[in-house]
């Protein structure tokens, strides 16, 4: 969450930063932020004014007492207005109930050098590798998988719904070859602690990464537990430290993990739901990174050259794009997405983004380092990037690599994850 005392000391700052968003409602919600922060300092004042007059006054009554004099009166006075700090301190305890819901809710400031205006704003920075030319039509990524016995969406469909695939055969094994070729690219290249963490989270947790509460309809929950199915690893994986103080000779540091991911996009039926383009449950490999403030510019370049190796490795075309302030995500302060270029849909998909949050998870979470040994603890920086994402690349590896006998051609980089330096067409 933002920091309140930010938005009080430099409120018009904060308005402007906010309305980057194009979010007219959120002028309303800042506005209700400031008057409950008003309040809450008028009551607090009012309680410590009471307080310090019944400190006063409970020595005066002791003072009588020793001296022998009448003191009922001023003990009266003293029950009525210790029951009036009772109800004060009640009435601050209720403001900040309603001020954390409201800060809740009102999304991360962009970074400076994010762009201005909504996702036609967002500037492609470089564009890596050639896309590929054909003598023939390229098949989009559906047929070539029926044809190659790597994927059942029907069957995936029966059993679940759609957007739940089923990966068979060779599809199968792709998608193991992925899991441990970033695994191990990670951790044994870019210094990442491998986790696997639950599947399941509760409700604080996703509250610490921002997807509560804004953004509960489009999460799966078991609602008798009253849990939520992750959509990305990032959620626990950012949680392993909540209300926590990392020592500051550990930072930064990196973790990764494969996961599937669970996503019920409300809103987003018909939209691109052919094949992996749009899919409910996928796997991904998710790079996450702590760090001190001071680093977070050049951690966030960092964490996004990581994602891109995996790319360069791979042979797939990408561009990477910064996203403008009305498309960054609620609690990104910058965001920069790695697209892929897929030959037989003819077009650029996104296969990674890689944000950096600033404080505004760590605040939720709770997640804090000393500068040095014996200082205040000050939030961290925490960051995230997909390393990457399994449907898009899938697609592109698939579009991208076949020949016009329907074979599909692998990556060197992959040939010895998965036995084989091509995919051919069943009998």
């Amino acid at each position: 969450m933002i920091d309140v005392r930010l938005l009080r000391q430099e409120p018009d700052a904060v308005r402007a930063a906010v309305a980057r968003r194009l979010d007219p409602a959120l002028e309303r919600e800042l506005d209700r932020a400031l008057e409950l922060d008003r309040r809450r300092r008028e009551v607090l004042t009012r309680t410590e004014s009471l307080k310090a007059e019944r400190n006063s006054a409970t020595g005066e009554v002791a003072r009588r007492k020793k001296a022998g004099e009448p003191a009922e009166g001023l003990m009266a006075s003293l029950r009525q207005s210790g029951e009036a700090v009772r109800e004060l301190e009640a009435e601050v305890r209720q403001i900040e109930t309603d001020l954390d819901a409201v800060l809740l809710i009102i999304p991360n400031l962009p970074h400076p050098d994010v762009p201005d205006g909504d996702a036609t704003a967002n500037t492609v920075l470089k564009e890596v590798g050639r896309k590929p030319s054909f003598g023939f039509t390229p098949r989009p990524h559906w047929e070539l998988g029926e044809a190659l016995g790597l994927f059942d969406l029907a069957r995936g469909a029966k059993i679940t719904g759609s957007g739940f695939p089923v990966f068979t055969g060779d599809g199968a094994r792709l998608a193991r070859a992925l899991k441990n070729f970033m695994l191990d690219l990670h951790t044994r290249e870019h210094a990442y602690l491998e986790v696997s963490p639950p599947f399941l989270v509760n409700r604080d947790t996703m509250t610490g990464t921002g997807q509560l509460p804004k953004f509960e309809d489009e999460l799966y929950r078991a609602s008798e537990d009253d849990l939520f199915l992750i959509p990305t690893a990032e959620v626990p994986l950012t949680n392993l430290y909540r209300d926590e103080i990392l020592d500051h000779a550990d930072l930064p540091r990196g973790l990764c993990a494969f996961t599937p991911c669970f996503r019920r996009e409300a809103g987003a039926h018909g939209k691109d739901t052919r094949g992996l383009i749009r899919v409910h449950q996928f796997d991904k490999v998710e790079l996450v990174r702590f760090c001190r403030p001071e680093e977070s510019d050049a951690e966030h370049e960092r964490m996004t050259r990581h994602a891109e190796t995996v790319l360069e490795r791979l042979e797939i075309p990408y561009r990477r794009l910064a996203l403008a302030a009305g498309d960054t995500g609620f609690s990104s302060a910058r965001t920069f997405d790695l697209e892929v270029w897929a030959a037989g849909v003819g077009t650029w998909l996104e296969a990674s983004s890689a944000s950096t949050f600033t404080d505004f998870q760590a605040r939720r979470a709770n997640i804090r380092f000393r500068p040095r040994p014996g200082a205040k603890p000050e939030f961290v920086h925490t960051l995230n990037a997909s390393g990457v994402a399994f449907p898009r690349t899938i697609i592109a590896l698939l579009e991208n690599n076949q020949e016009a006998d329907g074979t599909v051609r692998i990556p060197s980089a992959l040939t010895s994850y998965l036995g084989t330096d091509r995919l051919m067409p069943r009998g």
